[in-house]
């Protein structure tokens, strides 16, 4: 795995406290850079995490704050900066399903004007949020943008059309960030296919298996192969913006 001198970097990660954000987080704080956890303010994972990683030594803070509501999301992210000293990096990584079971395309009736508005507010709405929020402290930087998307939004049914509409909103929003924000800030993502990780989606043993047997690599992805590639495309990856990266194993092939 390639190691990046990130003493003296920052960044803020957003649904920082479980799966593909905390292994990120991790990830950045193993390189040298202090890492802001965002989490809900009533979500017991992100201060227990804080404490844990502290005492492993890494230089982590907690950032309570909900990217589904817009003026407590713009609160979190400039106080986040202003706890961090400074902002090199942002990880666009919290999102919901809106559901706890799959929902097939053609079963229009389950998916509510509930399910869409709250998708919509948190996977699409809270990513533009953070980044308009960001972009100040991101300008002063020089730094670096990495949301997460996925393969819902490019060719998968994914958890329901709702989150894929979301997910493909999240690609194309990368672009225009990536054109409004340039050159002094980057804008990249990346397409998670099926991820072993704490996840809101009960999926079955069978929907499981079907995602080993047909990625090309036979396997599903982990949480730190996510963020590889995230702290990649934030440490390095200097002439790639408007960019977004699959990450599924070869599913999609």
């Amino acid at each position: 795995m390639i190691r990046y001198d990130l003493e003296g970097r920052t960044a803020l990660v957003t649904g920082g406290a479980s799966g593909i954000g905390l292994a990120t987080a991790i990830m950045l704080a193993e390189n040298g850079c202090k890492v802001a956890i965002n989490h809900l303010a009533d979500d017991a994972r992100g201060p227990e995490q804080v404490e844990a990683l502290t005492a492993r030594g890494f230089d982590v803070i907690s950032a309570p704050g909900n990217v589904g509501d817009a003026a407590d999301c713009a609160r979190m992210v400039d106080k986040a900066a202003a706890d961090l000293g400074r902002l090199d990096f942002l990880v666009n990584n919290a999102g919901t399903p809106g559901t706890r079971t799959t929902i097939a395309p053609h079963e229009l009736d389950r998916l509510t004007e509930e399910l869409w508005e709250q998708v919509i507010e948190v996977n699409l709405l809270g990513v533009f949020r953070c980044a308009k929020a960001a972009a100040p402290h991101l300008r002063q930087t020089g730094g670096a943008i990495v949301s997460v998307a996925s393969i819902a939004g490019i060719n998968s049914p994914g958890s329901s059309m709702a989150y894929g509409a979301t997910k493909a909103g999240v690609i194309s929003l990368t672009k225009n960030l990536a054109r409004g924000l340039g050159p002094e800030v980057r804008v990249n993502a990346i397409a998670p296919g099926a991820v072993n990780s704490t996840w809101q989606v009960e999926w079955t043993n069978e929907q499981r298996a079907s995602s080993i047997d047909k990625a090309v690599l036979k396997r599903r992805c982990e949480p730190e192969d996510l963020a590889e590639v995230m702290v990649f495309l934030l440490a390095g990856a200097r002439m790639v913006t408007g960019q977004t990266v699959v990450v599924d194993g070869g599913l999609t092939l």
